[in-house]
């Protein structure tokens, strides 16, 4: 068996590798290079999981980053129990092939109560006097511990939000290294999310993202040298190239209007009340699941989103089949966007009557995916004084809000989802061994499975 490490680095694309990521561009010259084809829906759960199964989304369950689950009839959005994804892992496999095998999952999603033998992923706090505190989650217990005992506590508000930037991506390339050398497994999937944030944020302006590429170029460096040193076989790869947008669209408001979605007022501001809609969308990038509680209503509702500018395909069940999105969870219809477009979760009409959380990062209670997390609002002067004197709450262990957060979809520049037209906006896959040329994303795990020596 051979030790090998995946290094998952998001939206790397071939259209990045260049001028301001020098290790990269030489790293990818001298090994064997290639792109992986983009699956639908393009996202981080949905590709990892088909990554490490072999399987598409049809059969593993994971349909996109959240779903509408209709027996609790909520709308759930970045859970982490690995019971989720069905199908057999690819350390589960070679568990089987070599019995000495060890698999260490460093914050790849679905990490919690896997049988990966090492993993840590993201886990904050919630304390009952509504704060949030930065933490992470380890298996076995005692390694989050040991990890910010050496590297300080993980970074949360560095990893999402406004203040996401290179530190959260450092922290896990450094954690990742040190659970090498206390446990030396025999496989270690890394997970660098960092262009994600630039690129949702700025799209390709190299003037915003020129000192971002810069920076996890720096990492993968890291990485690859120390790997090397281990005499490791090394597999970097993405799961999908970002491309440029510019228009948002906001499905909920339409079906709002047509009478399909329920709406409950509390306190003066709105919720969206799933299992009361005829209809509803779930919205995840630029893919988009629509529920259809009231099947007298399917046909409006075809009707509606085909309409719509900006929308490219509209599948329905045979559509879905085609994708390999055939499964429960998906939606009656799935969307997915033009090369141009993105879909938000938005369903108020009047900003005033927003929830509260709209304003917050709050990945799990907002019915659908929403980028703009990422931004301060640029429309108050005194933003930043106001987070500055929510911290100071904070840390006096007062409640707070942090309700700094815009309702401007518009500022959103990068998207993903759909699968890009152009090969150089594909995945990539940089590996030590020889590729076959056209790999497509079921490929992976076995491509794992060769370079461990175990195929």
């Amino acid at each position: 068996m051979k030790k090998t490490v995946v290094i998952d680095v998001v939206g790397l694309s071939s259209s990045l590798i260049g001028a301001h990521t020098p290790f990269l561009s030489a790293y990818a010259k001298k090994h064997h290079h290639s792109s992986i084809k983009p699956m639908l829906p393009a996202v981080t759960t949905a590709v990892q999981s088909t990554y490490v199964t072999g399987q598409w989304p049809s059969e593993h369950g994971i349909v996109g980053n959240g779903w509408y689950d209709s027996t609790d009839a909520e709308i759930k959005f970045w859970k982490q129990s690995n019971k989720l994804v069905h199908g057999e892992k690819v350390w589960e496999r070679a568990k089987q092939l070599h019995p000495g095998f060890t698999c260490s999952k460093m914050f790849w999603w679905y990490n919690m109560y896997s049988s990966a033998d090492f993993s840590v992923t993201p886990r904050p706090q919630y304390l009952s006097d509504g704060r949030k505190m930065p933490d992470c989650y380890s298996h076995p217990a005692s390694l989050r511990d040991d990890l910010q005992k050496e590297l300080g506590q993980f970074p949360l508000f560095q990893f999402w939000g406004p203040g996401a930037n290179i530190r959260s991506t450092q922290w896990i390339a450094d954690a990742s290294i040190l659970t090498d050398k206390w446990h030396d497994p025999s496989l270690t999937l890394i997970y660098l999310p960092h262009l994600d944030y630039c690129l949702q944020k700025y799209g390709h302006n190299y003037t915003q993202i020129a000192p971002e590429l810069e920076a996890i170029d720096k990492v993968c460096q890291q990485l690859v040298e120390y790997y090397e040193k281990r005499d490791c076989e090394i597999i970097l790869l993405s799961e999908y190239g970002i491309t440029d947008v510019d228009h948002p669209i906001h499905l909920n408001r339409l079906f709002r209007e047509h009478g399909l979605l329920a709406i409950r007022e509390e306190r003066g501001l709105e919720l969206l009340d799933a299992g009361a809609s005829k209809a509803f969308v779930v919205a995840d990038h630029q893919i988009a699941h629509v529920y259809v509680n009231d099947p007298s209503c399917y046909k409006q509702v075809r009707e509606l989103v085909e309409k719509v500018p900006g929308v490219e395909l509209v599948l329905d069940r045979e559509g879905k089949r085609k994708h390999n999105l055939h499964h429960e969870r998906s939606g009656d219809l799935v969307l997915v966007a033009d090369a141009k477009s993105w879909f938000t979760y938005y369903y108020w009409q009047d900003d005033a009557k927003a929830p509260d959380f709209a304003r917050t990062v709050e990945i799990h209670r907002k019915p659908g995916y929403d980028p703009v997390e990422m931004f301060l609002n640029p429309a108050d002067p005194l933003v930043k004084m106001k987070v500055i004197g929510k911290v100071l709450k904070k840390k006096l262990g007062f409640r707070y809000l942090m309700n700094v957060i815009p309702l401007d979809a518009t500022l959103i520049r990068g998207s993903h989802g759909r699968i890009a037209a152009d090969t150089k906006d594909h995945p990539v896959l940089i590996s030590t061994q020889p590729v076959k040329e056209g790999v497509v994303a079921t490929d992976v795990h076995d491509i794992i499975l060769r370079h461990l020596g175990l195929l």
